[in-house]
């Protein structure tokens, strides 16, 4: 009996010990997994910051983000793009296409401090940047961005949200994530529109600065310069507007169908003495020699368009060839129809006889503008 209770003891002592071990490696076990998955600090506020998010195109590349842990001599801090697959191409990323704040990135190391220097690789499925901290160096904790510039990365062909890794053998580690989308393709239309309106100017009116204010108030469809005198100018003008959304702007030209002419055959002739100048100059009196009837009188027109060919009307000078489209106002792009030179300008018409004139009453033609857009 003794012996058994001996043996009892002796049994019930050998399993309490076994369980004491069992329990002692399971506490170890489990501690050691708790100090594995401590060591492996994650990094905070990560982020890539691509300049364009579409298909196949290259980019920009702004990686930030904050370390909890600092990186010492010899460590790496890697960069990885896609690292389960081979999405994008590092094409030709090379050290002067990478900046980086909250470390020094260096070709070479020196005496200076938290240097790293980089290696680029571009071999599929790997494609990264990995920095390595210089001998004597420690990259402090906290905020850190990694600039890829010079659009030398490529984005992946096929859409979808794509890993960036920052790793290495530095303690910190994370992951973030890119959206690889196909651009969006906005379209629309905007109808053309012209109006084009003429006005008379009133009586009094100094058309582009010329001392011979206006004798009459003219109309949208009539320039009556009544009786003329001999040796007495006279101005009439009228006012052009236009509106338009014409992206190229637009050209208005004036054309005459004739000379004044009478029923009798007898005509007043373009300025000047029916030479009709070309190049704007300033108003001189018709010659008046006898027998040549072209000299007896004449007309031309003015434009207050200061831009309209560098300004070639300048103050009060004139022009007489209007037989054919002689362009009087002009603009490069959409105009309002109220704007001095962009969208409004007046233009006169000057004439003067002298006393050989051929008297008659119905001495009559036709002018026509022509605004012409150019969308």
């Amino acid at each position: 009996m003794q012996q058994q209770t001996h043996l009892f003891l002796f049994m019930h002592r050998k399993t309490f010990a076994w369980m004491l071990v069992v329990a002692l490696l399971s506490w170890a076990f489990s501690a050691s997994l708790f100090v594995g998955v401590a060591r492996a600090a994650s990094l905070t506020g990560v982020k890539d910051t691509l300049t364009t998010s579409d298909l196949n195109v290259t980019a920009n590349h702004v990686v930030s983000y904050t370390s909890v842990t600092a990186a010492t001599a010899g460590q790496t801090i890697k960069i990885q793009f896609d690292p389960a697959g081979d999405a994008f191409n590092l094409g030709t990323l090379a050290f002067a296409d990478i900046s980086t704040t909250g470390m020094t990135l260096t070709a070479a190391c020196s005496a200076a401090a938290s240097e790293v220097t980089v290696a680029i690789d571009n071999a599929a499925p790997d494609e990264n940047a990995t920095f390595t901290v210089c001998a004597g160096d420690t990259v402090a904790a906290g905020a850190k961005t990694v600039t890829f510039s010079n659009n030398r990365i490529t984005n992946p062909n096929v859409t979808g949200s794509y890993v960036i890794r920052i790793a290495g053998t530095q303690t910190d580690l994370a992951d973030t994530r890119v959206a690889i989308i196909d651009k969006v393709t906005m379209t629309a239309s905007v109808d053309t529109s012209l109006t084009f309106t003429i006005a008379g100017v009133a009586a009094g009116q100094a058309i582009n600065g010329d001392a011979v204010t206006t004798s009459a108030g003219a109309t949208a469809t009539a320039l009556s310069f009544g009786t003329l005198t001999p040796g007495t100018a006279k101005v009439l003008g009228q006012t052009l507007s236009v509106t338009t959304n014409a992206r190229n702007g637009f050209v208005v030209t004036v054309q005459q169908d004739q000379n004044l002419l009478s029923a009798t055959g007898a005509d007043i002739d373009l300025f000047k003495d029916a030479s009709a100048v070309a190049v704007p100059t300033g108003w001189t009196a018709p010659l008046g020699t006898l027998d040549v009837e072209n000299t007896y009188g004449h007309y031309g027109v003015t434009s207050e368009d200061a831009d309209l060919n560098a300004d070639e009307f300048a103050t009060a000078l004139y022009a007489g060839d209007i037989t054919t489209a002689r362009q009087v106002f002009s603009h490069t792009g959409p105009a309002d129809g109220t704007t001095t030179n962009k969208g409004q300008t007046r233009v006169g018409i000057k004439i003067e006889i002298n006393a050989l004139q051929e008297a008659a009453t119905d001495y009559t033609n036709s002018l026509v503008y022509i605004a012409t857009p150019t969308f």
